[in-house]
């Protein structure tokens, strides 16, 4: 992005800028739709990182189908706070937190922009751990030397002009290979148990102590941090007010959460098929590998060792920039990523995560875990604002009220609330404790 997105943000078109009520603007076709989506699959690539796999299989190996029902929540609610985001940036004219600012003031964006950065940085936290516990699984070496590998390759990719996309094709192929593992492995065992996985999505509730396990999975999947960064990226792909009516936003969102849930969802049921009857829990990164040896057998450690590599180095890529971006706006500074402030600031995050990983005294495994529960503090504060500013009349003027969109958002908002609520009661003690021993 750079200078591009600063500038964009300053010109883009005024609340009192209309295409009508939306219903004279024409479907785009489905190929025309396939050009216009991108920020969806960027989103994706950084929320499948090592937390996502790490606690993906642990829904699956600790309770097996039982909490397959969170996916139909995680795909009401990943759709909702993304398209609801979409369109309050595109009938505003401006990215997400520079709204918030506009019509809530200074504070407001601030506070905002600070507890996306620290959710971002939890994931990061996990990011870190994650490439480590992958180096550790091929080369057998310390996953915190591992780590240091991997981040010292990472700052290169910073400073380095033309490597970043060299590099994020190399892990776009890792992350398709995870995923084919993953579905082999599926196919390897003979597949879920139909009964056993339709009574999992239809049957809902919370086993004992899965709250936590539940919040993290809800929290890695859909956040309203995914489609908060999404109105930053829209102005990359130079998205207009129309592309709000014409399919493509709609489009992206479902891509982003389709995927999404592709992935995580096959690794629970391999968790659930592979894991579960044997009683056996992750707490170390050979438990992940376990998930692959049905289909890879011996090589299933080198195989899980380069998809958590590829998938927490993109993750890396990504969110470490996005946790920078979100601050910055909400700080009304420059969003550039070739900016100084952007590119030293995800250096300075880099660093203080890596002390704060490589003091904890635990399995990274449960690091992971731990850091994604806690990616959750930002929708409480951040959903908030959406759901005033979607049921504004000024921010939908000259347009017909979405119902639908507005409903569901405040039912998400509150459900992820409750969620919130209920598992961070006993994690914060728990994190703090944790970090202590």
């Amino acid at each position: 992005m750079g200078k591009k997105m600063n500038n964009a943000i300053h010109s883009a078109s005024p609340v009192t800028e209309t295409v009508g009520d939306g219903n004279a603007v024409k479907r785009l076709p489905f190929l025309e739709l396939l050009k216009r989506v991108g920020p969806g699959i960027i989103l994706t690539g950084i929320v499948i990182g090592p937390g996502n796999i790490t606690t993906s299989a642990m829904l699956g190996a600790n309770y097996g189908y039982s909490m397959l029902w969170l996916v139909i929540p995680i795909i009401i609610m990943g759709i909702t706070f993304t398209l609801t985001s979409y369109r309050i940036s595109m009938l505003l004219g401006k990215p997400l937190l520079h709204a918030i600012r506009d019509y809530y003031g200074g504070a407001a964006a601030a506070f905002c922009g600070i507890a996306l950065f620290l959710s971002c940085f939890f994931f990061t936290l996990g990011n870190v751990t994650g490439t480590g516990a992958g180096m550790n699984l091929i080369f057998g070496m310390d996953w915190r030397i591992g780590s240091l590998v991997m981040l010292m390759i990472l700052a290169w990719c910073y400073f380095t002009k033309g490597v970043y996309n060299k590099v994020e094709k190399g892990i776009g192929i890792c992350i398709i290979g995870m995923i084919l593992a993953f579905y082999a492995t599926l196919i390897a065992t003979g597949g879920p148990d139909i009964a056993a996985m339709g009574h999992g999505l239809t049957h809902w509730g919370f086993q004992e102590g899965s709250r936590a396990t539940a919040l993290a999975y809800i929290s890695t999947n859909a956040a309203v941090t995914a489609g908060i960064y999404g109105t930053y990226l829209g102005l990359e792909k130079k998205w207009k007010k129309e592309d709000l009516f014409n399919g493509t936003m709609t489009a992206d969102a479902i891509a982003h959460v389709t995927t999404v849930v592709l992935i995580s969802g096959a690794i629970v049921l391999v968790g659930a098929i592979v894991l579960h009857p044997t009683g056996t829990a992750i707490k170390a990164p050979a438990q992940l590998a376990a998930l692959l040896v049905p289909f890879l057998g011996k090589a299933a450690p080198i195989v899980m060792g380069i998809a958590i590599i590829g998938a927490g180095f993109s993750s890396l890529l990504g969110n470490t920039q996005r946790g920078m971006v979100l601050l910055s706006a909400g700080l009304n500074k420059e969003t550039g990523l070739e900016t100084k402030l952007i590119r030293w600031g995800c250096m300075v995050c880099l660093a203080i995560a890596s002390m704060i990983c490589f003091t904890y005294g635990g399995s990274p495994t449960q690091l992971i875990y731990i850091a994604n529960v806690a990616t959750s503090v930002a929708t409480p504060v951040a959903g908030l604002f959406i759901t005033l500013m979607i049921w504004r009349a000024d921010v939908n003027k000259g347009y017909k009220a979405p119902r639908l969109l507005q409903i569901s958002m405040t039912v998400c908002y509150i459900f992820a609330l409750i969620m919130t609520w209920s598992a961070l009661q006993k994690q914060i003690p728990n994190l703090i404790h944790s970090f202590i021993g």
